[in-house]
C-alpha cells in the first residue's frame, strides 16, 4: 500500500532548494509513495504538477517583522493539520525553514511524523543578529522532527540534534550538462570571442554570493591575462532589491572591466553558460551546499572556490578543481590564472569533475537515500 507524503515549501521563487525538491519528486518511486506538495509559488506548483505530483495551494506568510505573525502562524498551522488529515498524509516533509516552522507544530497536532530538510545554516537568509534565538529555533525544530536531512556536513555542524541527522548531498541530472556546441552558441549570443579565456560564476545577485569579489578577482586575472573575459550569470528572481546589482555595474566600470564582462541576468537554464566557461569560480560566503558547483563539474569544468562551507565536500582539491583560503582574492586569482595557462590541467580536472558528479551527486543517488529516511519515518 502506498504511503502518502506531504511536502511543504514556502518560497516565492525557484531557488536551489526548490530545484532539488523537484528532482526529488521526479525520482521518488510513485508506486510506493503518493506525493503531495503544499506551496504558494505558482511556477513551482506547475512544475510539480507536470511530473504527476498533487499540488495544494497554501500561503505561508513571512513571520519575521510581521505585526500579525501569531495569527498568520496559527492559521497556517491549522491549514496544514486539516490538509494532512484530508489527504491521509503519513509523514510531513518541510523543504524550507519557514515551512518547518509551520510543519513542526502541525505534525504534533495532527499526530504525524515530521521530517525537516535542513538546507541552510541559519533560520534567516544570513547570519542572524541574535544567535541564541537561531539556536533555540533550530533546537526546537530538531526536537519536533523524527528525522533531519542535512544537505551537507557543513549544514549538519550548525544543528544540535546529531542523533537524528542524516547527511544527503543534493543531486542533479548529470547528463543534462554534457552539451556539445552550446558553449560556442552562448559566446556568440553575448559577443564573447570564441577563443578568449572565459571565467564565470552563477548565482542570485546577492552580496553573500560574492559577485563583488568575483569582479575584483577578474580584475587581477586581466592584469596578467588582458585577453580574459568574465561572465556573471544571475539576477534577482526572488524579487530582491536592485541596489546590489547597481553597485556591481558601478564596480565593474571602476575596475575597467566593462568591455570584457557580461551580466546575463537570470537564466532559466544555466547549462549553456557553464559549457562556455573555461573555469568556474565560486567566490561567495560559506554555502550550506552550492548546487551550481556540481553543475559546473558535470559540465566538465574545473572549479576554483574558497575552502569553506560545503565546498570541500564537493570539490577535491587538485583533482576536480582548486580550493583556496577563504576570502583570499589574490590566491583565487592565482589559481584561475594557473588553470587558464594550462589547458591540459583544465581538461583533466574537468573530466574528473564530471566523473565525480555522475558517481556521487546524481538525482537517483539522492532519492534512494531520501527514500530510506521516509521508510524509517513511517514505520
Amino acid at each position: 500500500m502506498r504511503k502518502c507524503v506531504l511536502f511543504l515549501d514556502h518560497a516565492s521563487g525557484l531557488g536551489g532548494a526548490e530545484q532539488s525538491l523537484l528532482l526529488l519528486l521526479k525520482y521518488l518511486n510513485c508506486s510506493r509513495w503518493h506525493l503531495n506538495l503544499a506551496c504558494q509559488n505558482q511556477l513551482l506548483a506547475e512544475k510539480a504538477q507536470a511530473i504527476g505530483v498533487v499540488v495544494h495551494h497554501l500561503p505561508m506568510p513571512r513571520l519575521r517583522g510581521s505585526s500579525r505573525w501569531v495569527v498568520d502562524w496559527m492559521v497556517t498551522v491549522r491549514a496544514i493539520v486539516h490538509l494532512s488529515h484530508q489527504i491521509g498524509a503519513d509523514v510531513l516533509v518541510a523543504n524550507t525553514v519557514r515551512a518547518a516552522l509551520y510543519a513542526a507544530p502541525a505534525s504534533r497536532l495532527a499526530h504525524k511524523p515530521f521530517i525537516w530538510y535542513a538546507r541552510d545554516f541559519w533560520i534567516s537568509e544570513s547570519r542572524p543578529r541574535h544567535l541564541w534565538l537561531d539556536r533555540l529555533a533550530k533546537f526546537l525544530l530538531g526536537v519536533s522532527a523524527k528525522r533531519v536531512i542535512a544537505n551537507s556536513q557543513a549544514t549538519a555542524a550548525h544543528l544540535s540534534c546529531h542523533d537524528k541527522i542524516v547527511v544527503i548531498h543534493n543531486g542533479i541530472e548529470p547528463e543534462k550538462y554534457e552539451l556539445q556546441g552550446e558553449g560556442l552558441t552562448f559566446r556568440q549570443r553575448y559577443r564573447i570571442p570564441a577563443h578568449a579565456p572565459l571565467v564565470g560564476m552563477v548565482g542570485r545577485l546577492r552580496p553573500w554570493k560574492g559577485q563583488d569579489r568575483f569582479l575584483r578577482v577578474l580584475a587581477q586575472v586581466r592584469e596578467r591575462m588582458p585577453e580574459a573575459w568574465g561572465v556573471i550569470v544571475g539576477g534577482t528572481p526572488l524579487m530582491e532589491g536592485e541596489d546590489y546589482p547597481r553597485q556591481l555595474k558601478q564596480l565593474s566600470a571602476i575596475l575597467g572591466l566593462k568591455d570584457h564582462l557580461v551580466f546575463t541576468g537570470h537564466l532559466e537554464d544555466v547549462s549553456p553558460a557553464l559549457a562556455a566557461m573555461d573555469v568556474f569560480v565560486h567566490p561567495g560566503d560559506p554555502e550550506p551546499f552550492g548546487l551550481v558547483n556540481i553543475e559546473a563539474m558535470a559540465s566538465g569544468k574545473p572549479v576554483v572556490a574558497f575552502a569553506h562551507g560545503a565546498l570541500p565536500e564537493i570539490v577535491i582539491h587538485g583533482e576536480t578543481g582548486l580550493l583556496v583560503p577563504p576570502f583570499n582574492e589574490g590566491a583565487m586569482a592565482d589559481s584561475i590564472c594557473a588553470l587558464l595557462q594550462s589547458p591540459s590541467q583544465q581538461v583533466a580536472m574537468g573530466k574528473a569533475g564530471r566523473r565525480r558528479a555522475q558517481m556521487h551527486f546524481s538525482a537517483q543517488r539522492m532519492c534512494e537515500k531520501v527514500q530510506q529516511v521516509l521508510v524509517q519515518a513511517v514505520l
